[in-house]
């Protein structure tokens, strides 16, 4: 199995719905960490060994957040440009985080409409999280499209919820058990456009 970290950061994780309902859905699976960065570092003294180690240890990193205009809460920031060093991250030595899979999870306001030439945020999702999946290259990580939740400014209904976190483990778990099919995943618009699609049949 391989090991997965979902680095977790949501300034006001406590009146999160959304976020909470995927954290839930996940916690307590096998070989699945949760590193909460709000919660290990309110005064933003962020421990650059202790993260770089606990990428070392796992295969897949996951970055789960809200959207906030149109990137990631300031923390997430903050841990690239200290976690990421170059010679350990990047650069001609550097092979820390080679080979392993890079994914973000995120929620945003707007619905599937907004998020086009033609709607009031006019970039996609996917043109709008391309500086990560450069990240991703840049650092040697395959990079496979986002687990997308849109449309949380309407509040979605609980069953709505519920089944966002439902795929969001089969996700997980599908990762965990090296049973995502790549290419296919590659070609979607969101990793959870249609989940049971990238799955490799048992």
């Amino acid at each position: 199995m391989k090991k997965i970290l979902i680095i977790l950061a949501h300034p006001k994780f406590e009146s999160s719905k959304m976020n909470k309902t995927l954290i839930e859905a996940v916690e307590g699976l096998e070989n699945v960490t949760i590193n909460n960065l709000y919660e290990n570092y309110p005064d933003f003294l962020i421990d650059v060994r202790k993260e770089q180690s606990l990428c070392e240890e796992h295969d897949v990193i996951i970055v789960q957040h809200p959207f906030y205009w149109y990137s990631t809460p300031s923390i997430i920031k903050e841990w690239f440009d200290l976690v990421l060093e170059h010679d350990w991250a990047y650069g001609k030595q550097a092979r820390a985080l080679h080979g392993k899979i890079f994914m973000q999870s995120l929620t945003a306001g707007g619905d599937e409409s907004s998020y086009s030439r033609e709607g009031k945020n006019y970039f996609t999702i996917n043109e709008l999280t391309s500086p990560y999946a450069a990240i991703a290259n840049l650092c040697g990580m395959s990079w496979i499209p986002p687990f997308t939740v849109l449309g949380n400014h309407r509040g979605l209904p609980k069953k709505e919820r519920v089944k966002y976190g439902e795929m969001y483990r089969k996700v997980v778990i599908a990762l965990r058990e090296d049973n995502i099919d790549y290419t296919k995943v590659k070609e979607c618009e969101y990793c959870n456009s249609d989940v049971d699609s990238i799955i490799k049949e048992d």
